[in-house]
């Protein structure tokens, strides 16, 4: 789809429009596709004091298909305006899909690097070794609206020459005088690594090294990006074919890092072991950046690919997916935390406190704080979604409501505290402050939703109220 056929598209989408947004599936604070699909964040920036959020986004299927970038941006985190999808695939280097990619400002410019997707069809191929174009394009604007012409820096033959045709998702960072490129691979031998290219102008870029674990982590570790929080760097990468291990990997394809010592003028480094960043159904794709406070900021699709539940009550209405909360990042150690941007505290109304060992709510779209004394005694259930502790491991479990979804869980040595999110058909689960977090979709039957919490401690309750969000 090029830029005339959107266009064409869209103005023909009024209907379609009104069904996705009566569905009563559609979520209150979080962003989603105006209509369509959508996938993985990208081109994370800052232009001018606004953050601006782009998306892979696909407006005329409820499925995977031709790649567009959405565009959202935000000065606030609570008010949002929307904009005409940005990104086209409109050259014959990213004719099949302009994917995943990452936002760089300097000097009043925006250098976008994205994936450009090109598959053949002219006859049989495996598409890992063969059959497929990943090329790298940079585009320029000065106003994260406007560009004029496309360079391709980066085809297939300037990837060392052990990778197969899996190289993608750029994203883009300055160290000192030197810009650094990362990349998720997928090599000749069915290892993930990524590999990184150096430029001193962010237009030519040499190969400069390959980051790989001595460990097997799975046939391709996607949507790479390399993230300082405080004096530890952390590699976060979604790798694909890791093994189910206990309660640990149960996803198709996971989220998670390593920390990494890492010494870029030397070119060495040293990988921690592999820790999942969320424990939730629908996760993946995270992209960092700084927003306009200064602060790590990470947003992931919230969903995931070749999964085998569905989201078919919100496919009839025309819509598939959304983006997680916004969680800035901090550090214990070597652990990533994940706390919720407080501004969506500004959203609060009709403040509910308990210290009752039985508790019950009926609400919608709400926040859960729960402060707990005695954890072997927490059980919450909201309808059939129960969440428990219970030696030591703290579970999420779901049933009719889960569409296909069912049960995750993670070993903690103890637990103090819970912040759940609730949004019509999504929850996300903060535990201890963050140290660690569930990121699913549900479908509850009823618009209210009763809560039980059997717990010894302090439950506080807010109603949460919708973004506002204008077109432009």
């Amino acid at each position: 789809m090029n830029r005339e056929e959107y266009f064409k598209f869209i103005k023909n989408s009024n209907d379609l429009r009104l069904k996705v947004n009566s569905d009563p599936y559609r979520l209150h604070f979080h962003l989603m596709p105006p209509m369509g699909w959508l996938n993985d964040p990208n081109g994370l920036c800052v232009i001018k004091g606004v953050n601006h959020i782009y998306f892979q986004y696909t407006p005329f299927s409820v499925t995977w298909g031709m790649k567009l970038w959405g565009h959202y941006s935000t000065e606030n985190w609570i008010d949002y305006k929307e904009y005409d999808a940005f990104l086209f695939p409109d050259i014959k280097e990213d004719k099949d899909g302009v994917y995943s990619g990452s936002a760089f400002v300097e000097n009043g410019e925006v250098h976008y690097f994205y994936t450009g997707n090109v598959k053949y069809t002219d006859k049989e191929y495996d598409y890992i070794l063969n059959g497929r174009e990943q090329n790298v394009i940079e585009l320029i604007s000065k106003d994260g609206f406007n560009y004029k012409n496309k360079i391709v820096l980066l085809k297939n033959s300037d990837y060392p020459k052990n990778m197969s045709t899996h190289v993608r998702d750029p994203k883009v960072f300055k160290i000192e005088n030197d810009y650094f490129m990362i990349l998720g691979a997928r090599s000749k031998d069915n290892k993930g690594c990524a590999i990184l290219y150096k430029s001193t102008d962010l237009k030519r870029w040499d190969y400069y090294m390959e980051i790989k674990s001595d460990k097997y982590y799975g046939y391709m570790w996607e949507c790479c990006d390399l993230v300082k929080v405080e004096d530890v760097w952390f590699l976060i990468c979604c790798p694909q074919g890791i093994e189910h291990d206990g309660i640990n990997f149960a996803n198709i394809y996971q989220i998670g890092y390593f920390p990494i010592n890492i010494n870029f003028k030397e070119k060495t480094y040293k990988l921690g072991e592999f820790i999942e960043l969320d424990r939730g159904f629908d996760i993946y794709a995270p992209q960092t950046f700084i927003d306009n406070k200064g602060r790590t900021v990470l947003i992931a699709w919230m969903g995931i690919p070749d999964a085998n539940y569905t989201n078919n009550k919100t496919i009839k209405n025309g819509w598939q997916h959304a983006l997680s909360i916004p969680r800035i990042l901090s550090k214990k150690g070597n652990k990533i935390l994940q706390q919720p941007l407080p501004e969506l505290e500004s959203l609060r109304s009709n403040k509910k406190v308990s210290t009752d060992n039985h508790i019950k709510f009926l609400v919608s779209t709400f926040e859960l704080i729960i402060d707990i004394e005695d954890s072997n005694k927490f059980l919450l259930i909201m309808e059939d979604v129960k969440l428990s502790f219970k030696n030591n491991i703290f579970s999420l479990e779901m049933n009719e409501s889960g569409e296909g979804r069912d049960k995750r869980a993670v070993y903690l040595e103890e637990l103090k505290n819970i912040q759940t999110f609730v949004d019509t058909s999504s929850i996300e689960i903060f535990i201890n402050n963050g140290e660690e977090v569930f990121t699913s979709r549900f479908y509850p039957k009823n618009k209210k939703i009763f809560i039980e919490i059997f717990n010894k401690g302090t439950c506080t309750c807010y109603d949460l109220n919708k973004f506002k969000i204008e077109k432009e």
